[in-house]
């Protein structure tokens, strides 16, 4: 892993997700991107009667030449930052959508890991589509680490891992056995036991032996937790264990499947308490 992007908008958590990123990075061996993105004021607009205007606005432009200004002198006052100078620290400045600009540094810096903070949702915010955080998690050509808040201690000795029991989780397991082998962890593999999707212990847990030998896992256990969902099932058996990081395949469902079936890895960004780790495989 050589090259970690962790977007900030200068926030506390975003912050927070830095400062967890130069701990990876230390252990790694790796640089950092800092990357944050100004939105411009937009030339296009819509009167009240639906009329289109194309006038330039200057003040619009003066506003967002202001937001650069500010910007460039808050990212290069983190870039400096004495908290991070164990590790390189590269910082970008772009213009524009923020998802968007996170997607094309992703892909043109050959980005290996994505850290970034995340607010939660409120049961309000789960009738709004999705923050950044959760679009990135379902499109980033890369893993992606979510974090809610600063850990305790940034050291992934007990990591569980979610899974479906996939042959396409073999490209993420690989990085959860390397994830394993910096941090010299426990992995906890668990299968979420729910009403809809029932399968009998000696069952699951003989695939799941087998499962963990095709993939070359070593120091791990098996667990089967029962819950209401998939979702809650993990987050759960996650704070029973004390986990330190959460990990999962998503299958990056967009547009109206994603709509129909929702995606069980967003909803545990969106509500888990502990760093989770995530990665977009295809079915």
């Amino acid at each position: 892993m050589k090259n970690i992007l962790v977007p900030t908008d200068f926030s506390k958590i975003s912050i927070s997700a830095l400062e967890v990123a130069v701990e990876i990075a230390k252990k790694a061996n790796s640089e950092i991107t800092v990357l944050h993105v100004v939105e411009e004021a937009g030339q296009d607009s819509f009167s009240i009667m639906g009329e289109w205007k194309t006038k330039e606005n200057w003040s619009d432009k003066l506003f967002t030449l202001k937001l650069l200004e500010k910007a460039k002198a808050q990212l290069e006052k983190l870039v400096l930052d004495s908290r991070f100078s164990s590790v390189k620290v590269n910082g970008e400045l772009r213009l524009g959508n923020a998802f968007h600009g996170m997607r094309t540094i992703i892909v043109e810096q050959k980005v290996d890991l994505v850290v970034m903070g995340t607010r939660g949702r409120s049961k309000l915010e789960e009738m709004v589509i999705g923050s950044n955080t959760e679009r990135v998690v379902r499109h980033a050509k890369c893993p992606v680490l979510s974090i809610h808040k600063k850990p305790a201690k940034i050291n992934f000795k007990n990591i569980v891992y979610a899974t479906a029991m996939h042959k396409d989780e073999e490209i993420f397991s690989r990085m959860i056995k390397n994830t394993q082998k910096i941090y010299d962890s426990t992995i906890h593999l668990v299968r979420i036991n729910t009403p809809s999707d029932f399968q009998r212990d000696y069952v699951v847990r003989d695939y799941m032996e087998k499962f963990a030998k095709k993939l070359g896992l070593k120091n791990y256990t098996i667990n089967i937790f029962n819950d209401i969902t998939e979702e809650d099932g993990i987050i759960y058996f996650a704070e029973s264990i004390d986990a330190d990081l959460i990990a999962m395949a998503t299958h990056g469902r967009t547009g109206f499947a994603h709509v129909m079936a929702g995606s069980i890895a967003e909803d545990v960004v969106g509500h888990a308490k502990r760093p989770v780790l995530t990665f977009v495989v295809k079915r």
